[in-house]
């Protein structure tokens, strides 16, 4: 069907990390099913892989990542430091102990998970950039900011945020925090794409999908893809809906069905999209 090769090369710029359009979501995944999972993702053209040391899965992403034929240079892999490692001394050993986890000796972008309520921003970011200077990570982001935050962390990290992970789908949107990421060159990366299960039986998203011969859920995928500056990382544990969650590269959705699925929202997308000329 053409997936691996629209897939691996479609990529959003964010100040210097070029990072891959579709990633593979492997939230709530451990184990067997977590290794099988991503193994498939990588045979059918992800390049994207998410984890993170709360999912307690690295271990399993690193498994099926040193089992595929692709290249570890071919894939961009995103780990996050748990909000209770946020101290400086927990950043770096919690870090070390994923790359073990992994079985790698980098990762290509390091994301805090969440703001800390006990641990001072600046002294979480200084570690994360210790350890980009010890390369052991490529790129440093965050997860589940709001703008303000966001703002401030682009202020106190020594080199950029390139990405910040929140969750993000057609009946959930965050048009400030998107109009502040396509302005700042950072990459709103989506989580929970589809809307943990809800986005696949919805009826106005499969009637614009029949004009494509698409589903639901890959109109919705496509919808946020087609976005500036964003990425999706959809979870999947069956082998066919791991493929056809990664088959949205091959069509386009016009300006009018863009705005049709935005207004499964609260309607600011659209407001949005006139705002910033992204017609």
């Amino acid at each position: 069907m053409g997936t691996e090769s629209s897939v691996s090369t479609a990529t959003v710029s964010a100040d210097g990390a070029e990072i891959p359009a579709l990633g593979f979501g492997t939230a709530r995944m451990t184990g067997d099913e977590c290794r099988q999972a991503v193994e498939r993702a990588l045979e059918v053209g992800y390049r994207h892989v998410d984890t993170a040391q709360l999912y307690d899965n690295e271990s399993a992403v690193g498994d099926a990542i040193a089992a595929s034929t692709v290249d570890r240079n071919d894939v961009f892999v995103v780990t996050k430091v748990h909000p209770d490692n946020a101290a400086r001394e927990d950043v770096l050993e919690s870090t070390r102990t994923s790359l073990e986890r992994l079985g790698l000796t980098t990762v290509d972008l390091l994301l805090l998970h969440a703001p800390s309520d006990e641990v001072p921003l600046e002294e979480t970011l200084s570690a994360m950039n210790e350890l980009q200077d010890e390369g052991s990570v490529d790129h440093v982001g965050v997860s589940n900011f709001p703008v303000e935050a966001l703002d401030r962390a682009r202020e106190l990290s020594d080199t950029p945020i390139v990405a910040n992970q929140v969750k993000y789908h057609p009946y959930h949107h965050q048009p400030e925090l998107l109009e502040y990421c396509v302005e700042h060159d950072v990459c709103l990366t989506a989580y929970s794409p589809l809307a943990e299960g809800a986005v696949p039986g919805d009826d106005r998203l499969g009637e614009i999908g029949d004009r494509y011969g698409k589903s639901a859920a890959q109109v919705a995928l496509r919808w946020l893809v087609q976005q500036p500056m964003v990425a999706a990382i959809p979870k999947a544990a069956s082998p066919a809906h791991v493929e056809t969650n990664a088959d949205v590269f091959d069509f386009e959705l016009d300006p009018a069905e863009m705005d049709a699925v935005a207004d499964l929202g609260d309607g600011r997308w659209s407001a949005l999209v006139s705002k910033l000329g992204l017609r």
